[in-house]
């Protein structure tokens, strides 16, 4: 990819991250949302390690916080942007540029996984401060897991953001993707409550292989142990990809 290419991918990423934080919906929801359920959840169960274990309550549920950040900007906030975009005439301008729709998609990528970093910041930060949180895994092999994580949610939100004709259809689309990961993916509530046949369900879903990988890591796993989350993960990051390249469209 060309030096100019690059620099219009960087710029339209920047321009997106500057709008997405004066979205006070889309910032409360990805960055303050998921630290209020920490907060709340932390303060009702605390971080004690539990018994013949050496991790607590926020250690084990971190992954599924960060899961939170991940859903909201990729499956939420993606297609509902793109989707307002295209029916506001705003994709039509970007088709007589030089700016392909492989290079759009690179840019609100990018701009995604700075956001879902912030959130994750946010949590870590406060996990460690608030509830002595602690790490037991490799910080490279979880950086990878994250990636993956919010690969695949992107990757997901493709879908819908190359098709949905206006805001409202984007949004009803992300809200039937957002709400079912959310509660039966061990997000909002933990599998173990869920009844056998959601938790089979659930398998469907890629938040909840992300979830699972993030949280075998985090409590010192290896990503070699997670063959299985891996392939969803890069497969679905990998589908949508090439789903978008083929049928995106600008108006």
């Amino acid at each position: 990819m060309r030096t100019s290419s690059l620099h219009r991918i960087l710029r339209l990423g920047i321009m997106e991250f500057r709008l997405y934080l004066r979205e006070p919906s889309a910032f409360f929801f990805t960055l303050i949302f998921p630290l209020l359920l920490m907060l709340l959840f932390g303060s009702i169960w605390g971080n004690q390690p539990f018994p013949e274990q050496s991790f607590g309550y926020i250690d084990y549920s971190t992954a599924a916080f960060i899961g939170i950040v991940m859903l909201t900007a990729g499956i939420m906030s993606l297609p509902i942007s793109i989707a307002s975009y295209r029916e506001k005439g705003i994709l039509r301008r970007f088709m007589a540029t030089p700016l392909s729709p492989v290079s759009f998609l690179m840019a609100e990528m990018g701009a995604i996984l700075v956001i879902t970093t912030m959130g994750v910041v946010l949590l870590i930060l406060t996990g460690m401060i608030m509830f002595d949180m602690h790490f037991l895994g490799n910080p490279l092999e979880a950086f990878i897991a994250f990636l993956l994580g919010c690969g695949a949610m992107a990757g997901l939100g493709f879908i819908p953001a190359s098709l949905a004709p206006s805001a409202r259809s984007g949004n009803v689309i992300a809200n039937i993707l957002y709400f079912p990961m959310l509660f039966l993916s061990g997000a909002a509530l933990p599998q173990d409550m869920l009844p056998g046949a959601l938790r089979t369900a659930s398998q469907a879903f890629p938040l909840t292989h992300a979830i699972r990988l993030l949280r075998g890591i985090w409590l010192g796993g290896h990503l070699a142990e997670h063959p299985v989350e891996i392939a969803v993960l890069a497969g679905t990051l990998f589908a949508g990809a090439f789903f978008a390249a083929r049928m995106f469209r600008w108006d």
